[in-house]
């Protein structure tokens, strides 16, 4: 298969739903406010309704999955984007607390089956040298997200109001949908495929060891970032616009990181490629911890701490290569393992500054999730290496 022009707006397509799953997850952190104060929610509610999100995508990544496995590929992924589209116009009317908590949960439903499916079709489209490329290619939707959508959805809760932070991304999802329908060449799908078959990831050792590096080790970053702007407040006393910089920048930084690891990982392997990013990690969540009381600094930490958003393009071509037929499970289960990571750094990092180590140990909370999946990762490879050796001997 190769990149015709067709392919090149298809991936365009997809790049927007991304782009609109990027929009919609990042910016309803800087919503909290907003929504919490219109439907008169306590705090925890209103964090209850960040946390539907993720548990949403982690729950509907082996489900969509299984729906998917008879579909072609066009149609499932236009499907997924029209329900996620649908389901943030939702969160945008609905009246009160578990309204809101269930649409947003839903909404989560279709993310890991849409980026995961997405991600295979573009590195399809490509040749088999320039996989991982076509993968960053729909990912960088979602970093490029981070500079523009998550602002312009804090400045419409801002100044117009919450709802249309939300129904913005609704909207573009929408497009997103119609343009996949559109220009998406139908290819793929199966339709002699058993859905159960797809469980079959589930049940492969290197597909979870590769899900653990990313759960364990994407963590080290959201360990340090789901605290940063809040360090500033407390640490730096930045100027006004030093909060929007620092989150416009982190989507650079992202974008910029996504797009040199799809270049690494073709160069040097999934294996290596994935060592040098969480070794960029760790010294990254380090020059964060170290800044902390410089908002200048600071601000310079969120654009490098994103450079390590690329991992996820080593560790999604990884699984291509072992899911066997099971890809769609796999690509799928891999965005859930990135919430997964979303939920424990930030989680752990809460402990420590709970126990009164300071806000510079939300860095060394990052190092030590980084340097866990480092070693999952060493541990994956010795393991691969065994068998290969064993299937060697044998033969």
């Amino acid at each position: 298969m190769t990149q015709s022009t067709d392919f090149r707006a298809a991936i365009l397509a997809l790049a927007l739903g991304a782009f609109a799953i990027g929009t919609s997850e990042f910016a309803a952190m800087g919503l909290l406010p907003y929504f919490q104060a219109d439907l008169g929610l306590t705090e925890p509610q209103a964090g209850h309704v960040i946390s539907a999100y993720a548990i949403g995508v982690v729950i509907g990544a082996p489900i969509t999955a299984m729906m998917g496995a008879r579909l072609p590929r066009r149609r499932f992924l236009a499907a997924l984007m029209a329900f996620y589209g649908v389901m943030n116009l939702l969160a945008a009317m609905v009246p009160g607390f578990a309204l809101l908590a269930g649409a947003r949960f839903l909404a989560g439903l279709p993310h890991g089956g849409f980026l995961g499916v997405a991600m295979l079709y573009a590195a399809d489209a490509l040749p088999v040298g320039q996989r991982a490329r076509g993968a960053a290619q729909v990912i960088m939707g979602l970093t490029v997200a981070n500079i523009f959508g998550v602002p312009l959805a804090g400045w419409f809760g801002q100044v117009i109001g919450w709802r249309f932070g939300f129904g913005m991304p609704g909207v573009i999802a929408l497009i997103s949908a119609w343009a996949i329908l559109k220009v998406a060449p139908r290819v793929g799908g199966n339709p002699d495929a058993r859905p159960w078959d797809e469980l079959q990831a589930l049940k492969n050792p290197r597909v979870l060891w590769t899900l653990a590096v990313g759960a364990i080790g994407f963590g080290g970053l959201f360990a340090v970032y789901a605290f940063l702007t809040a360090s500033m407040l407390a640490n730096a006393n930045p100027p006004g616009y030093a909060i929007p910089l620092a989150l416009a920048v982190f989507g650079v930084g992202g974008t910029l990181g996504t797009w040199i690891s799809g270049r690494v990982t073709e160069a040097m392997g999934t294996t290596r490629a994935s060592f040098i990013a969480l070794a960029s990690m760790a010294l990254t969540q380090a020059f964060a911890s170290a800044v902390v009381g410089d908002w200048v600094l600071m601000v310079l930490s969120s654009f490098l701490l994103a450079l390590g958003a690329g991992l996820v393009i080593p560790l999604q071509t990884r699984l291509m290569e072992v899911a066997g037929d099971a890809q769609n499970m796999a690509a799928a289960m891999n965005h859930a393992a990135f919430n997964a990571a979303n939920a424990l750094g930030p989680f752990l990092a809460g402990m420590a500054l709970a126990a009164g180590w300071g806000w510079r140990s939300t860095g060394l909370v990052g190092i030590a999730l980084t340097a866990a999946g480092a070693v999952v990762l060493g541990l994956a490879t010795v393991r691969d290496r065994a068998g290969r050796a064993a299937a060697a001997n044998a033969g």
